[in-house]
């Protein structure tokens, strides 16, 4: 089975850009690839203006990159500052422990036993191991997951520091907002492929329109209602899936249009929610689907 196929991608220096996509994309495989744990079958990978070879080269190049594996195992046993200070022990040059921990702000857990952190803190130490090597290229994969929204978005925050600094980053993620949030430019994948690429604004003015409406009916949809909604004026795509969903253009005028047309036709919504173009709905535009993590 092939993970990832005919990928081109180029990540310009201080850019923080994004893999998207589901579980089973390709994410992974991909970043492991430049970051130089697995070895393609076949075509180049240069990372800061360096091919990935062997020997002397390869140590020198794992010098000037930082890596946040998906699932990061620490000893249990170990303080916060033992787990970094091993990690420092590996690099010609690093942050100080002090230092790294201001970074991740995690003074408080100095102490702490790794087995102690909450899931949140545990990310953040992971993330300081790889910041700990001063890093010119940051690569983090899927580094929220599982994380709750205050965790998150401390995170973030230290993705954020570290490109205002020059830093390069490239992530991957299945959390669109996280993308639209952090990234410059990202790549949509799935099934191993790239099926978009641009910057966040311009993959969703791809929709044609900046607000979506999505509903559901309390009965089955009715015949000609799908052609019905395609003729109404500002709506310039209609979904079906688990409900309807249309792509307007102007919401204040579709919506209004829209509920005067069900309560004509005697139509019970069940459900109704709008909401600003975002890559979901990119995503689900471009594949007929949701995201299969949610």
């Amino acid at each position: 089975m092939v993970a990832v196929k005919g990928l081109d991608l180029t990540v310009g220096a201080g850019e923080c850009f994004g893999l998207l996509g589901p579980n089973g994309a390709g994410k992974t495989t991909t970043i492991e690839i430049l970051e130089g744990l697995t070895l393609p079958d076949s075509g180049d990978v240069e990372i800061l203006g360096t091919p990935w070879r062997e020997g002397a080269a390869g140590r020198a190049l794992r010098e000037r990159l930082g890596i946040q594996l998906q699932e990061t195992q620490l000893a249990d046993k170990l303080t916060v500052t033992e787990t970094l200070a091993l990690f420092r022990s590996f690099y010609k040059q690093s942050h100080t422990v002090d230092e790294v921990l201001a970074l991740v702000e995690l003074e408080e857990k100095r102490k702490a036993r790794v087995v102690t952190l909450s899931g949140g803190q545990k990310q953040r130490l992971a993330v300081a191991c790889a910041l700990v090597s001063k890093p010119e290229l940051l690569f983090l994969d899927e580094p929220t997951t599982g994380l709750d929204p205050q965790s998150r978005r401390q995170l973030w925050e230290i993705i954020r520091r570290f490109r205002a600094a020059g830093g390069t980053v490239l992530l991957t993620t299945h959390y669109m907002e996280e993308a639209e949030r952090l990234c410059d430019r990202v790549a949509i994948m799935d099934h191993g492929t790239v099926i978009a690429l641009g910057t966040p604004r311009e993959l969703i003015a791809t929709l044609g329109a900046e607000h979506v409406v999505e509903f559901s009916l309390s009965d089955a949809v009715p015949d000609g209602l799908m052609d019905m909604l395609r003729g109404m004026t500002g709506v310039t795509a209609v979904r079906a899936g688990v409900g309807l969903s249309l792509t307007v253009t102007e919401l204040h005028r579709t919506l209004p249009a829209l509920l005067a047309e069900l309560q004509r036709r005697t139509l019970e919504l069940a459900s109704l929610t709008t909401h600003h173009a975002t890559l979901d709905d990119v995503f689900v535009a471009l594949t007929g689907r949701q995201l299969r993590d949610t």
